[in-house]
């Protein structure tokens, strides 16, 4: 979705929620993770990219301190006060706003209507993308001054608070951080992202994003789950976080689980430096070979992959002139990335499409992404954006 189509589609639903005209219109992307799953949350390494997919959020300041949002892709309104911001029952998506006015510390109540192209449920970080174009939008109206840094770090305290999943920073960076032809290298433990080139395009490569249409479920589920079992290996190993585990010491775990899950974030990080190190110069079947394993090692010793998943990866590796491929994103569900010539979308999307017949499941949707701008100002208004 460009930044004229997401203006003119933020206007049209603003104008018909709240029958009148927005003081303007904000958007933020989705991402695809390219490697780097599961460590954020233990202060490791990650790769992901801004996609063109966007959130968009048109916005009108209000005097009374009512919060009133409105959802098109849900078909949902709801409502709350500044003075009385507490979070609703659990997997609402009401809270995301809520959790981002309540962290940015907005003084005011605002309408929003919220729009966009960006798929819920799979696995793209929709929910990151929402947080960071009402903080965007809150930012600029309020004169709050804050950084795209301070709203990502903003983003992840409303997960926490406010939606009740303890997630790391990777999907809030994303979003508010992304640029065009770049990925992004995430040290989580400094907080730091430094955009580094991707583009498979020169070599007549592509990223295709493939949604099996399995609805993933973070909250109150098995995400969780996995990030205690990955604290209880740090304190087994007697480190803060496993980013400092020893592999040695990693396969002397007693704990069969705990051992698989420390064995995937200590090499999952490795796998993010040899990823950058090898795209930098061209070396696009190492990084394929990197998708594959890093697969693997979430399908098996983080156990968080899903039939669907493995199923993409299965005819990606049956398609001539792919080169890699792995589940994106928390698992159980979702999306999955294929590294491929991009001669070759043709041959996946048929084979991905017998598949899908044979399991009875709906189709999925596949579409090629590329790294995209971060989060912003849609209309061209002054602002902190």
């Amino acid at each position: 979705m460009t930044l004229e189509e997401s203006r003119s589609l933020g206007r049209a639903v603003f104008a018909q929620s709240f029958s009148t005209e927005p003081d303007g219109v904000w958007q933020a992307p989705g991402r695809v993770n390219i490697i780097g799953e599961h460590t954020d949350y233990q202060l490791g390494y990650c790769l992901p990219m801004a996609i063109g997919a966007r959130t968009v959020v048109a916005a009108r300041r209000r005097a009374d301190g009512v919060v009133r949002a409105y959802s098109k892709n849900l078909e949902a309104w709801a409502e709350g006060e500044i003075a009385h911001l507490e979070p609703g029952p659990r997997g609402q998506w009401f809270n995301y706003v809520l959790g981002m006015v309540a962290e940015t510390g907005c003084p005011g109540g605002v309408d929003l209507a919220i729009g966009g192209d960006l798929p819920l449920g799979a696995g793209v970080s929709s929910s990151a993308a929402l947080e960071m174009a009402v903080g965007h939008a809150l930012n600029d109206l309020f004169g709050l001054g804050l950084t795209a840094t301070g709203l990502a770090l903003a983003g992840q305290r409303a997960e926490h608070r406010f939606a009740g999943v303890a997630t790391g920073i990777l999907d809030q960076f994303a979003s508010a951080l992304g640029q065009p032809r770049c990925a992004l290298f995430l040290d989580t433990r400094q907080r730091h992202a430094t955009p580094v080139p991707f583009q498979p395009e020169e070599a007549g490569l592509a990223l295709a994003l493939v949604d099996t249409r399995a609805e993933r479920r973070l909250v109150g589920g098995g995400y969780q789950v996995r990030v205690d079992e990955a604290e209880r290996a740090a304190a087994a190993l007697g480190v803060s976080h496993l980013r400092d585990a020893d592999p040695a010491a990693v396969e002397e775990l007693g704990d069969p689980i705990l051992r698989g899950r420390a064995r995937h974030i200590v090499s999952e990080n490795r796998r993010v430096l040899a990823v950058v190190e090898a795209s930098s110069r061209g070396e696009w079947s190492v990084v394929g070979e990197a998708l594959y394993a890093s697969h693997r090692s979430l399908a098996l010793d983080y156990e968080v992959s899903h039939p669907a998943l493995d199923r993409v990866v299965e005819v990606a590796r049956s398609t001539e002139g792919v080169f890699g491929a792995r589940m994106t994103g928390g698992g159980f569900g979702g999306s999955a990335i294929v590294l491929l010539e991009t001669l070759a979308e043709q041959d996946l999307r048929a084979g991905l499409a017998r598949a899908w017949a044979e399991a009875g499941w709906e189709p999925p949707r596949c579409m090629l992404v590329h790294a995209s701008a971060g989060a912003g100002r849609a209309d061209g208004g002054a602002g902190a954006c």
